[in-house]
């Protein structure tokens, strides 16, 4: 096994477009690692990306932010504009592990390795976040639900890596908000994700709403049904209830010794209502 650091992405995605079999990009290294423990593992190349510039750096622009596929997700909590502007996609990425593993696992690792349980994606998703992929043919954007095919897949093409998440500046008197449950208090993967972002209008009420769903599904859900059941609303009953049933029937979940099929689409839309009220609480509070 062949290990590279190189400094540029340009290199970086050349390594990658190189390999001749398996290829693997290395950044927070939480996953790969313990992947690496296995005797099942075969890998011809790692590819460390930390010493690329900018890849370690959390940016604010005019657009929005620019967060490095580098980042620690415990960096994201110390970054006071992007918990003001995206609080849900800061208490997502704070679930991921524990404490020490928040200090070097990554979003973008978190993405990209396509678990269906993934805490960040939805919440990413919801804030109708983007990914900035470079490649051998220069570099794209994507929307973050499009990434991940399936458990364990992405839609990458050979060479290609995210350099970046791009997170919108959200509008005025917007918030989002992110829940799971889990069988145990902590150290554990969803059974079930929500995520919700939603902006108010003067009069408080809902004029855009996103609701994605994890765990659910053999990849993120983003809910149309369930965002149109916000929007028009004051976030009264009715409106709760169609948006948590919206979410049941848009869940399809494995039955496992987790949670049953039938309780993962009930606490499906449990968790999309107490995720769209704390949403709700914090647009009108911007």
């Amino acid at each position: 096994m062949r290990y590279e650091r190189p400094q540029t992405i340009e290199d970086a995605t050349a390594l990658m477009a190189g390999a001749e079999a398996n290829a693997f990009v290395l950044a927070g290294g939480t996953d790969l690692l313990v992947r690496m423990q296995s005797d099942a593992f075969e890998a011809d190349l790692i590819v460390d990306i930390k010493a690329i510039s900018g890849f370690d750096a959390i940016t604010q622009t005019e657009d929005g932010f620019v967060i490095g596929a580098a980042v620690p997700s415990a960096a994201l909590s110390e970054d006071a504009a992007l918990v003001a502007a995206w609080p849900g996609v800061v208490e997502a990425a704070n679930l991921i592990g524990s404490t020490q593993i928040q200090g070097r696992c990554t979003i973008v690792g978190n993405l990209c390795n396509a678990s269906p349980a993934a805490d960040s994606v939805p919440a990413l998703v919801a804030a109708d976040a983007r990914a900035q992929i470079a490649g051998p043919a220069g570099t794209r954007e994507v929307a973050i639900a499009d990434v991940p095919t399936g458990p364990g897949k992405v839609s990458l093409s050979k060479g290609e890596i995210i350099e970046a998440v791009l997170l919108p500046k959200p509008e005025p008197r917007t918030a989002d908000a992110y829940l799971r449950f889990i069988p145990r208090t902590e150290m554990d993967i969803a059974v079930v994700g929500a995520a919700v972002n939603l902006s108010l209008g003067d009069d408080g009420t809902i004029s855009a709403a996103r609701v994605a769903l994890g765990a659910v599904a053999p990849k993120v859900l983003l809910v149309e049904e369930a965002a149109e059941a916000l929007i028009g609303s004051n976030l009264d009953e009715a409106a709760l209830e169609a948006l948590a049933v919206a979410c049941s029937n848009a869940s399809n979940p494995i039955d496992d010794k987790r949670g049953t099929v039938e309780y993962r689409k009930e606490v499906a839309g449990v968790l999309a209502r107490r995720a769209a009220q704390t949403a709700y609480a914090r647009a009108g509070e911007n």
